[in-house]
């Protein structure tokens, strides 16, 4: 049957009210202008003739009760369904610290968001006739009670079967986690590891298995789609790091069976106390850059010796700015060649030398014509 249906999504809010915000010298996220981005983006998509909204975790910046009330509150105004995943930030604790709720208190913050169930964290629901949402949990502990990205078990069990039951229906995923490589060798980087989800491989190929197509991400902080095995991963970069993006999309489905979806990328410009957030938000990324330019470089695949990497970084500057920019092009010719070829494999040219701009707005045709 025809199917066509908007949504928006906003990820990585990192909500913090103005008093739970503490300062750490290596913080990335510009966690300040969190609640007047949002609001922002709020204003826009209320405007909008909207069926729901996605929103693939890290809603809190460090898991905060102040901070999931808050929002708890804040959607439920919303005219339109809001679904979410947790993410690292909002359940680093099994178990609830001074500072943080308990990774099973999530559910029961947002059982209007999708957990019905607030024993369960992840869910699968009906939100429109013909479209099925599942929400997928992709925080686990070892034994220690250290977080990693890994679906568990149990979680891989209740997928299967739910995802056997499904019929003639268009399924929906949402999870926190990467499933697949957004940079290279994503999944074995030392760096960028853990963006990735701990079993991906096999999720990709359950996913596969039931002709799952369409997956939304968060937490690597950047624009970016990626393809695998006719499975789009579209991760969608935070609200409180450059370049402050949000999506709209509208999927089709014809009489025929044909599928499309249209991404249209979105960037809040400005807020109260930052009047030009992109160039402001930019700076400061580029001003905390050094440390994570340095592991980058030093790290392997380069192995750089300490001394030459502290003579480079400093012409890497926008490096990260320009990843999560989506669609750039990394070029760097002062550089060593065999750093300036490895820098541009993070870019948007394909090994053909042609450039792919499809991460921010896009019409990608869905499934085999």
């Amino acid at each position: 049957m025809d199917i066509n249906f908007r949504f928006a999504i906003v990820s990585d809010l990192h909500i913090g009210l103005p008093h739970t915000i503490w300062e750490h010298p290596s913080r990335f996220h510009l966690v300040e202008v969190s609640i007047p981005a949002f609001e922002s983006v709020l204003e826009h998509l209320t405007q909008l003739d909207l069926d729901f909204l996605l929103i693939p975790g890290d809603l809190t910046q460090h898991g905060e009760p102040e901070n999931h009330a808050w929002l708890q509150t804040r959607l439920s105004q919303l005219p339109f369904p809001v679904y979410v995943v947790p993410g690292n930030h909002d359940v680093p604790v099994l178990i609830a610290n001074e500072q943080s709720i308990a990774f099973g208190d999530f559910p029961h913050y947002y059982r209007q968001f999708g957990y019905k169930n607030p024993d369960q964290c992840y869910y699968n629901h009906q939100i429109l006739p013909g479209v099925r949402l599942i929400g997928l949990n992709s925080n686990s502990y070892d034994q220690k009670g250290k977080q990693i990205g890994r679906l568990d078990g149990n979680q891989f069990r209740w997928l299967e079967a739910e995802l056997a039951a499904v019929t003639d229906e268009l399924v929906l995923v949402i999870i926190h986690h990467n499933i697949v490589e957004h940079l290279p060798n994503q999944s074995d980087h030392p760096m960028a590891s853990r963006y990735m989800l701990g079993n991906a491989l096999e999720l990709l190929d359950l996913l596969c298995k039931y002709g799952v197509r369409l997956v939304f991400t968060g937490h690597l902080h950047v624009q970016d789609v990626a393809c695998a095995d006719g499975v789009y991963d579209i991760t969608t970069g935070s609200l409180v790091s450059y370049p402050h993006p949000y999506r709209v999309l509208e999927f089709q489905r014809d009489h025929i069976g044909r599928e499309w979806l249209q991404i249209v990328s979105h960037r809040v410009e400005s807020v109260p106390d930052f009047p030009d957030l992109q160039q402001s938000s930019r700076q400061w990324m580029g001003d905390r850059s050094y440390p994570f330019l340095i592991k980058l470089l030093t790290l392997p695949p380069l192995n750089l010796p300490l001394a030459q990497a502290q003579e480079l970084a400093p012409d890497l500057r926008d490096f990260w700015a320009t990843i999560a920019d989506g669609d750039g092009v990394l070029d760097y010719p002062e550089l060593p060649l065999e750093v300036r070829r490895y820098i541009q494999k993070y870019g948007a040219i394909t090994q053909t030398g042609h450039t792919t701009p499809i991460d921010n707005n896009s019409r990608l045709v869905i499934g085999d014509w």
